[in-house]
This record gives structure tokens, sequence and C-alpha cells, in this order.
């Protein structure tokens, strides 16, 4: 017999639907889906439950989704998926469904996170009780923070900082940002700081090298193998440009609890990023550099923090 009530929880992003049950605060028996293969949420959840034997059967859900929430229709960013909050609970039968922004659930899970799951990157040591940002570049890019009420509970954040306009630190990036111009309507954050956006670099750098730009993907881009400069260059700035938008927020929040960055890129980067830009960029403020000196900044190496966030929502 299973102990404690279970609830289906769910990471979904624009390229994979993570599902897996929580029971008395944990997560288990998580399953990837890639969005491509499905036609919407309701088929991936579908064919997870196939998978759990009957007393594993869950009687609520708690979805994280990468985009905005709002009202009962809820459309995702950046994929075709889009459901009914109501809908999807009755074709289920969830007793309740919570649906919450997926950089609110990375948020939730800070507090949860051990030592081994996270990576510091300068600084010095997190101030107990002041506010904490999180972003991280995956397929888009998400952006939140965990700040503390007046009666000392713990606020995830909900927004979408991560279509804030990018803005140029040097000249080199003034250059880029004008030749994306050129062909988007808005350069945000996200159009440099996600997986389409380290193509839309590269891209970028290969007009300004007036040379064709090979069909490439994030993953080939970032291939520390590759000896194409161009290739290097762009994860070179892609992870300055971090650097520029994680000092922005962390002067908006005040987040002298740290700056953590989440997504399935910059891990996967490795020492490259430690060695990069970001730190010296993310410092790069001015009269506000001494204050930003004392800001850590972790890189999160657990594979899925969203679902821990999820599984420790409360029963309320």
């Amino acid at each position: 017999m299973v102990a404690g009530k279970v609830r289906l929880i769910g990471d979904i992003g624009g390229t994979n639907a993570r599902l897996a049950i929580a029971i008395d605060g944990h997560y288990q028996r998580q399953n990837t889906y890639l969005t491509e293969q499905h036609p919407g949420l309701d088929s991936a959840i579908a064919a997870f439950l196939q998978t759990l034997p009957p007393d594993l059967q869950p009687q609520e859900a708690a979805i994280a989704i990468a985009g905005p929430v709002h009202g009962d229709w809820i459309q995702l960013t950046n994929n075709g998926w889009c459901f009914s909050r109501a809908e999807l609970a009755r074709q289920f039968g969830f007793t309740r469904l919570l649906v919450l922004n997926d950089f609110t659930a990375n948020a939730l899970a800070l507090p949860y996170l051990g030592t081994a799951e996270t990576e510091q990157i300068g600084g010095g040591a997190p101030r107990a009780g002041a506010p904490i940002g999180i972003l991280g570049p995956g397929t888009g890019l998400g952006v939140s923070g965990l700040v503390r009420s007046a009666d000392g509970q713990l606020v995830a954040l909900a927004g979408e900082g991560g279509h804030v306009t990018m803005p140029p630190a040097d000249p080199a990036d003034a250059a880029i940002l004008a030749e994306l111009a050129r062909r988007l309507d808005h350069v945000s954050a996200e159009r440099v700081l996600s997986g389409e956006g380290l193509v839309n670099l590269y891209e970028a750098y290969c007009a300004l090298d007036n040379r064709p730009a090979a069909r490439l993907t994030p993953a080939q881009i970032t291939d520390a193998a590759s000896d194409d400069p161009l290739r290097h260059a762009a994860v070179a700035r892609f992870c300055a440009m971090l650097g520029t938008i994680a000092g922005n927020l962390a002067l908006t929040l005040g987040a002298e609890g740290g700056i953590y960055i989440a997504g399935g890129i910059v891990p996967r980067l490795g020492p490259r990023f430690a060695r990069s830009d970001f730190r010296r960029r993310f410092e790069a403020k001015g009269r506000m550099q001494p204050y930003l000196a004392r800001i850590p900044c972790f890189v999160i190496t657990h594979p899925d923090p969203a679902l821990i966030g999820l599984a420790r929502l409360p029963d309320a």
C-alpha cells in the first residue's frame, strides 16, 4: 500500500515534458516525453499513467509550464501545446489541478537543494533571509525569484522576465544585437539566452564576418571539440550576456541570498562556464560592483529542480 496522497507532477517545457508522481514531498518514477512526439499534454499524461500500477494512480496534479498562467486556457510559449485546466482535470479525474509557471516551481525548489546539487561561481556567502533570484536558459529563458513575506513565508515570484529587452554592455554586444534586430521584431533576453539564442548568436557572428552560416543545432554550437571559432565566440557571448542579465536580476530583487542558474544549457558547458566572462559581466555595474561582488551565483546541477518544487507544494 502507498502511504500519503499521490500527486502527478510535471515540468512542461518547449522540448521535454518531464512527468513523475510525488508522495509525501518526494518524487519518483520520472519519465521524459518529447513534446514533438505528442499532440498535447493530455497525450503525454495518458502515456505516463499507463506506466503506473493501480495503487500509484494520482488523485491530483501540479503542472509547471513554460509560459504565463492566466485563467482556464493555458498556452505554452515555445511549442504548440495548449489546454483547458478544467477539461484536463475532468479528463483524468483529478480532484485538484494546480498550474504554475515553470520557474516559479524552480524557485520553490531552492531551499531543498543540497550542496552537491549546486556549483558556486564567485561571490561570498548568501545572506540569510535575503531575496534569491533564479534564471535558466533552455528552450526558452525562465526567470523567477524567492522572497520572504511579512509573516516569514517564502513566496516564489511568477513573471516573464526572460522576455525583457536584451541590453548591450559593450560594442560587440551592440553590433550583434543590431544584426538580430534586422530580422526580429524584439530582441529579448530569450532571443540570445536559450537554445534558439545560441543559434541566433552564431548566425549573427557569421553575418558580421560575411560568411554563410551552417545549419547547426545548439548542441553543435556548444560542442567543445569544434574547430570553428565563430561557434566558440557564440558560446562565449552567450555566457557574457547571461552575466549581464543575471546582474540585472540581482540588482532588481536585491538578491543577496544568491542568484541560481538552472536550465539545460549551462550545466553542460562545465568548466567553460566558470572560465567565461559570466562573472565579470555579472559584476560590471559601475558603482554597484562592490555590492554585486558579494553576491554568490550558483549553477544548479540537479537535472530537474522544478520537480522538487512541485513535490514540496503544500496540500492546501
